[in-house]
């Protein structure tokens, strides 16, 4: 009789009946994953809804915790930002299988177990960044600042900008993990300028690590001007460096904080979703970089 009696009291929300949405973020040291959780926050709060969220600092084994956190306190929606393909699939499709609505955002999951996933086209934008070096260089060296290597987003943007730099054959691409963040990228661009490497074009996936390349450039005393930089992302530490000169261009990605709750409004109201909402990019250049709003 005991037992039943625990069973019952744990199956019950710890909210209530109030509705509850937690983010599981993968590293709000990123700023666009900060961004991207605040973006939210504010969101829910316009519609009175409970916001709860997590930061696992880029750590995986922590995520997971995390998320297994939040389906014990029995939240109602659960927004996942991932640092990795694979190892949150079970935890995930736990959550689906305790009734929690999942919306996945920005980075994808191997499971079709969730309810909505947001993201924008990402082999598009690689293909947007090479496109623009092409057009704008007759050949030359391109480093290729990557992401996270256990990020889908990671190998979408990959694929798409080398698929597109290989049709130009006058080209040379090399490749570093920046993990999209500022201090890693500083150590990347460090290593390649301490040992003599000289790029005319770098494409990074990121708009944060491009702020690394800018910093590491400084300090070896070299105008990164004279390089095409295309970022990702379009922050307003972009806008401000294409409007000086100082980075090439952006290609803009949605934090899509607000759009995840929007479409956790539908649900509540009962509305169809579909299974994946494509949000477009942007192309942002000094030619139109005053009509467009960063992302924050």
């Amino acid at each position: 009789m005991k037992k039943i009696f625990l069973i019952t009291l744990f199956s019950i929300s710890l909210f209530g009946n109030e509705t509850v949405i937690a983010f599981a973020q993968d590293n709000m040291g990123n700023d666009f994953r900060r961004n991207q959780v605040l973006e939210a926050k504010a969101e829910s709060e316009k519609s009175g809804i409970k916001f709860l969220y997590s930061d696992a600092k880029g750590k995986t084994a922590l995520l997971f915790y995390q998320i297994d956190k939040f389906i014990e306190q029995k939240v109602d929606f659960l927004i996942v930002g991932t640092n990795d393909a694979y190892a949150l699939v079970p935890v995930i499709e736990k959550a689906q299988r305790e009734g929690i609505e999942v919306i996945i955002v920005d980075r994808g999951v191997k499971t079709e177990k969730y309810r909505t996933f947001l993201k924008s086209d990402n082999v598009e934008i690689g293909k947007i960044g090479a496109r623009y070096i092409a057009e704008n260089l007759k050949g030359g060296t391109v480093l290729l600042l990557e992401g996270l290597p256990t990020a889908d987003v990671t190998h979408d943007r990959t694929r798409g900008f080398l698929v597109e730099m290989f049709k130009y054959p006058n080209f040379k691409v090399i490749r570093r993990f920046g993990n999209y963040l500022r201090r890693d990228s500083i150590v990347v661009m460090e290593e390649l300028l301490r040992s003599g490497v000289e790029v005319d074009a770098i494409y990074s996936e990121s708009d944060s690590m491009l702020s690394g390349v800018r910093s590491a450039y400084s300090r070896f005393g070299k105008d990164v001007s004279d390089v095409i930089t295309v970022g990702t992302d379009y922050t307003s530490e972009a806008r401000e460096n294409i409007r000086k000169g100082t980075q090439t261009a952006s290609i803009k990605f949605p934090l899509a904080g607000k759009e995840s709750i929007e479409v956790i409004l539908k649900i509540l109201k009962g509305d169809e979703v579909s299974k994946e909402i494509i949000i477009p990019t942007k192309l942002v250049t000094k030619e139109n970089v005053e009509n467009i709003e960063p992302v924050f």
